[in-house]
């Protein structure tokens, strides 16, 4: 199984990078997704504490810190982090609500069998940490923020045939590992092997590429 790369994957039309598709040079090492829900306090009269009211949900976000590292090939590092740049700029390629406006594009980040919500780029910091002699950047380290910026049905992730919500969980492969371990982990039963591998494509279950990442479908769960 070759190592899955993440990518960030941005609206159609944009004109951002191959595909408009921004591939990540080196996949992250952790990222947390944080949603929340707004509810205010009502006073009742006889009760010791107020009662809570639900308001509304709230935007969805997560920050990525990637490393863009062209030291091998001698080119500025720059023509990667430019791409991340132009995730803020308005955008005159795509449809806005205002005839008259542009806006950035929309992106999805996607690792795998993992995709975000629908999200737009709120901030990049970019730190070039590595020059050639002539000054070149050639390392970078990239911080980029990410929000959600209306409701997305696509997610979380839904079951096709149910359109229920599948509580799957994502497994990073440790050097050494190998599937029935893995299964023997969350199953408690090293057998079920076989349900990682399918929902993962996996023709080989002893040689897994460390630092991959694995869907734990739930039991039940049915797979494309």
């Amino acid at each position: 199984m070759a190592l899955t790369k993440a990518t960030i994957d941005i609206e159609s039309g944009a004109g951002i990078g191959t595909g408009d598709q921004i591939e990540c040079m080196f996949n992250p090492t952790e990222f947390t997704v944080t949603k929340g829900a707004t509810w205010n306090p009502r006073d009742v009269q006889g009760k010791g504490q107020p009662e809570m009211r639900f308001v509304s949900a709230t935007s969805g976000s997560f920050d990525l810190k990637l490393v863009f590292d062209t030291t091998e090939a001698g080119t500025p590092v720059t023509d990667h982090t430019d791409l991340l740049l132009r995730l803020i700029e308005p955008n005159a390629n795509l449809p806005s609500a205002d005839a008259t406006a542009k806006r950035p594009p929309f992106v999805w980040f996607s690792w795998g069998q993992w995709k975000s919500f629908k999200a737009v780029v709120t901030n990049v910091s970019l730190n070039y940490t590595y020059f050639a002699s002539d000054g070149t950047p050639l390392r970078a380290t990239a911080t980029v923020a990410f929000t959600q910026p209306e409701e997305d049905d696509a997610w979380p992730p839904q079951n096709p045939t149910s359109h229920t919500p599948m509580p799957h969980r994502i497994h990073r492969v440790r050097r050494g590992e190998t599937l029935d371990r893995v299964a023997a982990t969350y199953y408690s039963d090293s057998t079920e092997w076989r349900r990682i591998a399918a929902a993962n494509h996996i023709d080989d279950p002893i040689r897994l590429p460390a630092g991959a990442l694995l869907v734990i479908p739930r039991r039940g769960a049915a797979h494309a």
